[in-house]
């Protein structure tokens, strides 16, 4: 029996139902690097590594050994994706990045994002800092501001978590992998409504953290940097990601058996009514805990992360084009999408999408980009022997 956590007394409560807004595509994208269950072996060894395996499902996952930010990876995807719909550039009224690996504390990444597609200057773009609740947060901001009047918006997640996990770490590092997603919406009166429902519990922040590189640690030193064996024996240091595997367990199953029916009861859905159930890929041993927990069918969990491992916000979407690709491109079909993990936060939406535009996952160069605050900005007038323009009266 697991302790009961404070969440679990706090049932979330619906927080919006939301019509008019279709999802449209989803592009997910990859490094080319990887890295597999053989490679850690020769870290962890093999006895502990068939373990792990058992635990976490995960036999590759890619990663990026050059130092690609996440945006590296939306990029692309973000252009095939414009690219099959038919989209201009210019019919994008806004781009939300979430991540929480940013290019730079400042400025946002969707700013950066936003010169590097060549989106015009008119379009409404801003980050949001989330990991495993991210997609379905991402799904509600998004939705939210088109139900303002807003026709075209592109939604950007992920994260390349491989670069804040110790190697050495075996609680974390063969479970993370590199990767990003990018999910089209249009305003469209004939979509049915999405139903969401997002929950907070910031007691949750001590049991996935990155201790030091924010402005509330110290700035990083050399010692910061040290790794050194820790009393659960995995080996890290202050600037690698903390994660304690229990407590995350103990959250998820006192929290999503509440978020499942909260869902079903404000979409009037039913479980035999959802054709499939796509939650966080946090790992196979708690999705599998999770579907036996809330009495889902085995069948109706997607689990899609043997080759891409725990990818943070992209693992729904990353699993919706694993798994679901040719269902989602040649039909409509009913899902239910949960988020959970760090904060504690969580999020869920029940919503019918399809067809979709999916292509295959993308796999990408790993090699930085030449010019990461894209290209060169063109001469302001006047400059360069430019004619200056004058204002008329």
């Amino acid at each position: 029996m697991h302790p009961q956590h404070p969440a679990a007394a706090n049932p979330p409560m619906i927080s919006a139902r939301l019509s008019g807004i279709r999802l449209a595509g989803i592009v997910s994208a990859v490094p080319d690097s990887i890295l597999t269950v053989a490679d850690d072996a020769k870290i962890f060894g093999d006895k502990d590594m068939r373990r792990i395996l058992e635990n976490t499902g995960v036999k590759q996952r890619h990663f990026t050994r050059s130092g690609l930010c996440a945006s590296d990876l939306m990029l692309p995807a973000a252009e095939r994706l414009l690219t099959d719909l038919g989209w201009e550039k210019d019919s994008v009224n806004a781009l939300v990045v979430v991540t929480q690996g940013p290019d730079y504390f400042l400025p946002a990444t969707a700013c950066v994002l936003q010169h590097r597609l060549g989106l015009s200057t008119s379009v409404a773009a801003f980050d949001l800092n989330l990991g495993c609740s991210g997609f379905v947060y991402g799904l509600w901001a998004v939705a939210s501001l088109m139900s303002g009047g807003l026709k075209r918006a592109l939604l950007c997640v992920g994260d390349t978590s491989t670069r804040s996990a110790s190697p050495l770490d075996r609680s974390v590092w063969p479970l993370f992998g590199d990767g990003a997603s990018v999910a089209a919406l249009e305003a469209d009166v004939g979509a049915g409504p999405m139903t969401f429902v997002l929950g907070t519990d910031g007691r949750g922040a001590p049991h996935l953290i990155l201790p030091v590189g924010g402005f509330r640690q110290r700035p990083r030193f050399p010692d910061t940097s040290e790794r050194r064996k820790g009393e659960d024996g995995n080996v890290r240091s202050a600037e690698d990601v903390h994660m304690n595997g229990l407590e995350v367990l103990t959250f998820t199953l006192n929290t999503i058996p509440v978020l499942i029916p909260s869902i079903l009861k404000g979409s009037g859905w039913s479980i035999e009514d959802v054709d499939h159930f796509v939650f966080h890929q946090a790992s196979t041993f708690i999705l599998k805990t999770v579907a036996a927990a809330c009495k889902l069918p085995p069948s109706k969990v997607v689990i899609g992360m043997e080759n891409w491992g725990n990818t943070s916000s992209a693992s729904i979407p990353f699993a919706m084009c694993d798994k679901l690709r040719i269902e989602l491109g040649s039909g409509s079909k009913r899902l239910l999408l949960a988020g959970f993990g760090v904060g504690w936060s969580w999020a869920g939406v029940a919503l019918t999408a399809g067809p979709l535009v999916m292509p295959e996952i993308l796999v990408v160069p790993d090699r930085p980009p030449e010019h990461p605050l894209g290209p060169p900005a063109e001469p302001e007038p006047g400059e360069n022997g430019a004619t200056p323009m004058t204002q008329s009266d």
